[in-house]
């Protein structure tokens, strides 16, 4: 979003700066006052018609800055798989591994929400096994909160987790998990019975005590017809603007990646070409011996 200051006067730009802060501190209104982001807040969002911001996260740098910049929850996703270890799927990322990347996202936060997904296969095998992984992950990582895929197939797990106490986040519509079943990152539930089952899905998890939904890649209209029969919030990614929050993966919003240009994308910044410039500004400096200078070295 560009933001233009017509200042033709000092009294001017002192009057448009104040209106810019007072509109920035509206739409903040996570008030300042909130220590620490909880699921009950995020309800209360919900009921209030604030919207969810959401980012994927996987490192403690990045989280420290996401964090600082006012988001509300950061997703620790088994994304990583794809961006941070170069995997064609989120399948072989390990439980091990997303420990290691949730802990270290984790050291970064002061105020923010943080959800991990349960990787595949750690879950998939039965309750107890579900439990296990997600306790792990709650113990060692200080991680908030676990998400995973599914509705109706998972509920047994679900219920089993939270009745230990533990936050649960769902995740309908395309599961990126499944991808070998479903054979294409399409967009799902476009048919009436699949539609059908998803609305069922989303009530099911909200009924075993789910504190929010992540709803991927589905459209609009049915995105808006399961926020609006939940009392938890949805949050969408390529599931249109009536979700009560956005999720997107930081590498794809911030630029990283710039093979993954699906419809749902909003570019906010193009790290790939600033990072290669300043790359390519510090290889030549060295070659030209003009890095360090004498300002530069003791």
């Amino acid at each position: 979003m560009l933001l233009v200051i017509n200042a033709t006067t000092n009294d001017s730009m002192t009057n448009d700066k104040s209106c810019l802060l007072k509109n920035f501190k509206c739409n903040m209104s996570v008030n300042k006052e909130i220590k620490k982001i909880t699921t009950n807040t995020l309800l209360k969002m919900k009921a209030t018609g604030e919207k969810i911001s959401m980012i994927t996260a996987y490192d403690y740098s990045f989280s420290r800055l996401f964090d600082n910049a006012g988001i509300d929850i950061i997703l620790v996703g088994d994304s990583a798989s794809n961006v941070m270890a170069g995997h064609e799927t989120t399948l072989p990322i390990t439980l091990d591994q997303m420990i290691y990347h949730a802990s270290s996202v984790v050291r970064g936060i002061d105020r923010c929400l943080v959800v991990v997904d349960l990787p595949f296969g750690s879950y998939q095998g039965n309750s107890k096994e579900a439990l296990s992984s997600t306790i792990r992950i709650m113990k060692e990582t200080g991680a908030h909160a676990i998400k995973l895929e599914g509705g109706e197939e998972v509920l047994e797990s679900v219920k089993r987790i939270i009745n230990s106490g533990i936050p649960v986040m769902g995740h309908l519509g395309l599961t990126p998990q499944s991808i070998y079943k479903f054979g294409t990152y399409t967009v799902r539930a476009k048919e009436e019975a699949e539609a059908e089952k998803l609305k069922k899905d989303a009530l099911l998890l909200e009924e075993a005590g789910c504190f929010a939904v992540v709803l991927e890649k589905i459209p609009a209209s049915l995105a808006q017809q399961v926020s609006v029969s939940l009392n938890i919030p949805t949050i969408g990614i390529g599931a249109g603007k009536y979700c009560d929050g956005q999720v997107l993966v930081m590498h794809d919003m911030l630029g990283i990646n710039t093979e993954f240009k699906p419809r749902f994308l909003r570019q906010y910044l193009n790290l790939h070409e600033q990072v290669t410039t300043a790359v390519q500004h510090y290889i030549s400096d060295v070659k030209s011996n003009n890095f360090p200078n004498e300002s530069e070295q003791y």
